[in-house]
C-alpha cells in the first residue's frame, strides 16, 4: 500500500477553497451515499468545514442507488456516487455514467482496491467475516469456509441481510470463483436453514448480542459499533481462512457522474476523502485505511495478510443483476 505523501496532502488542503472558487462553480454537490447516515454524517460535516462546499446527501442502499442513477442516467441530480461496495460502483461504472478519475487520486490506492479503467477507487477497505455468540460457541466450533454454513446443523441459527450490498458483493464474488451452480446450492441450503432475514449489519450483530442467532455474515467493522454501545456484548468476529470465497476483503469507495457540472467539487470531495477521510475511517468506523499511512485503530490482521477469492473488484459489477436474481430465486429476499 502506498502512503499519501504529507506536502502533497497539506498543499491540496491549502487550495480546497481557492481551487472551487477558480473553477467557476456554485451550489450545492449532490452526492449518493450507500454509506449509512450515522457511520458518515461527521465526515460531510468536516469536508463542508474544511473546504466551504455544501453537501446534499442522498442516502440508501448501494445497490439501490446503483438502480436509481441508472434509471435516472444522464438526468440524475447525483455529482458524486459514495458507495458501500464495490459491486455497486461497478454496476453504474458499467452503465457509462462514471467519469475517469485522475492519476493523482488513483496512485495512492493499491491497484487491487480501484476500477481497472478508473472510473471509481476505493476509500477504506472492509472484510466479511463470521461474527458469532461467544457464550454459545467457541471460534474452534465455526467453520472456516464460508460453503460449510450450508450444512444442515446451522439450521435455525444463522442471521444474514440479503439486501445489503456487501452480502450481494460476496454472493457475486463467490459465483465468480466457483460458478453460479455451486452458489445456487449454497444459497438454497441457506435458505432451507430457516435464517433470520435482517435488514443490515447492525441488526444482525444486536441479534447474535441479544442471543436470538448463533452467528451471522457480516463486514468487520460491525462488531466494534456494537462493542462501543454494549462493552460486554457476547460477539466476536471470525475470520475465514485466506482465499475462501466468502473472506472477501471490499472496499468502500467513489466515482464521479459523468454528467456532473461540478466536476472541480466533485474532485474535492474525493480528495478529501482519501487524504484526511483516512483518519476518519481508522478511528471513527474501525475500517481500514486505504490511501493514508494511518493504521487502523483496532487489533484487527494487517490488510496485507488478507486475502479473498481471487477475483478483481472491477469485475463484481457487471454481475450485480444476475447475483440479485440468483438470491430472490433462492427465496432469501421474499
Amino acid at each position: 500500500m502506498r502512503r499519501f505523501g504529507l506536502t502533497a496532502l497539506l498543499l491540496a488542503l491549502a487550495l480546497l477553497p481557492a481551487l472551487a472558487a477558480c473553477g467557476g462553480e456554485d451550489g450545492d454537490i449532490t452526492v449518493y451515499s450507500g454509506r449509512q447516515e450515522d457511520l458518515v454524517e461527521d465526515l460531510f460535516e468536516q469536508f463542508e468545514d474544511a473546504t466551504g462546499i455544501k453537501v446534499d446527501v442522498r442516502y440508501g442502499d448501494s445497490a439501490e442507488l446503483a438502480a436509481t442513477i441508472a434509471e435516472e442516467g444522464e438526468n440524475t441530480p447525483a455529482d458524486v456516487f459514495f458507495a458501500q461496495d464495490a459491486g455497486s460502483l461497478g454496476s453504474v461504472a458499467a452503465e457509462g455514467l462514471l467519469a475517469e478519475l485522475p492519476a493523482a487520486s488513483l496512485g495512492e490506492v493499491d491497484e487491487r482496491f480501484q476500477d481497472p479503467e478508473a472510473r471509481w477507487v476505493g476509500t477504506s477497505g472492509r472484510v466479511r467475516v463470521v461474527a458469532y455468540n461467544t457464550d454459545e460457541l467457541s471460534e474452534e466450533e465455526l467453520p472456516d469456509s464460508i460453503w460449510d454454513y450450508a450444512d444442515p446443523s446451522w439450521n435455525g441459527r444463522l442471521g444474514l441481510a440479503p439486501t445489503n450490498a456487501s452480502f450481494q458483493a460476496m454472493v457475486t464474488a463467490m459465483r465468480l470463483e466457483s460458478g453460479d451452480e455451486r452458489t445456487r446450492e449454497w444459497l438454497e441450503g441457506i435458505a432451507a436453514n430457516e435464517p433470520r432475514i435482517l435488514e443490515n449489519n447492525v441488526q444482525t450483530v444486536e441479534a447474535i448480542a441479544a442471543g436470538e442467532i448463533d452467528a451471522g455474515f457480516v463486514n468487520h467493522y460491525y462488531l466494534y459499533g456494537l462493542l462501543e454501545e454494549e462493552p460486554d456484548a457476547a460477539v466476536a468476529n471470525h475470520f475465514l481462512e485466506p482465499g475462501d470465497a466468502g473472506a472477501l476483503v471490499n472496499v468502500a469507495g467513489v466515482g464521479i457522474l459523468r454528467t456532473t457540472d461540478r466536476p472541480g467539487m466533485a474532485q474535492q470531495l474525493v480528495d478529501y476523502l482519501l487524504g484526511p477521510g483516512q483518519e476518519y475511517f481508522a478511528n471513527e468506523t474501525d475500517e481500514y485505511p486505504l490511501a493514508a499511512g494511518v493504521g487502523p485503530r483496532t487489533e484487527l490482521p494487517p490488510l496485507t495478510d488478507l486475502h479473498g477469492p481471487d477475483v478483481a473488484l472491477g469485475a463484481l459489477g457487471p454481475e450485480l443483476e444476475a447475483t440479485l436474481e440468483m438470491i430472490d430465486s433462492a427465496g432469501l429476499t421474499s
